[in-house]
């Protein structure tokens, strides 16, 4: 991890904002914007303030071949899984594993046959929840010598999956995982 010191840069607020206030800036190093992806066309950032620190993230595209292609773009490991009830595409999903960010695209109106239901905007963790609930339970008795059927010596949701499909005996769905 790279650091740096730096000084804030205060000056009176313009506008309409009270005599008192104040807007705060700070100059940052273009070797880091440069690793961001930051430039003249793509300037959106995401702040995020923690009460301790304050973190700068490039806007992920919103759209999902955006995404996907500013993943590539950026050389990021992807993981792109295509979600199935039957023989019906239900959703599309785009695993940025560099970043552990995604994006969905819904190709069904029906929600109970999408991926993640109403949630549109999915976290990483909902991917992480999703694949687990693809997967016998790791709670389940006899687990290791499931495993080992599999050629598996460990638990691993994503390993499981690409063995089985991620199919289940109570539904029809069924993952298909394409790398990025």
């Amino acid at each position: 991890m790279d650091e740096r010191n730096a000084n804030i840069l205060i000056n009176k607020a313009g506008g309409n904002a009270s005599p008192d206030a104040k807007s705060y800036r700070v100059a940052l190093p273009s070797a880091w914007m440069n690793a961001l992806g930051v430039d003249e066309e793509h300037r959106e950032v995401t702040l995020q303030f923690d009460g301790e620190a304050i973190t700068i993230r490039r806007q992920s595209p919103t759209g999902y071949e955006d995404f996907l292609a500013d993943a590539r773009r950026r050389g990021h490991e992807l993981l792109v899984i295509h979600f199935y009830d039957g023989e019906t595409l239900c959703t599309k999903i785009c695993a940025d594993r560099t970043a552990r960010t995604l994006v969905i695209r819904n190709e069904t109106d029906e929600v109970l046959s999408t991926a993640f239901g109403v949630n549109e905007t999915p976290s990483w963790s909902d991917l992480e929840a999703f694949l687990r609930d693809r997967c016998l339970p790791r709670q389940r008795d006899g687990l290791d010598r499931y495993l080992a059927s599999l050629g598996l010596s460990e638990y691993d949701p994503l390993a499981i999956i690409r063995k089985t499909q991620g199919r289940m005996a109570e539904d029809d769905c069924w993952l298909k995982i394409l790398e990025g």
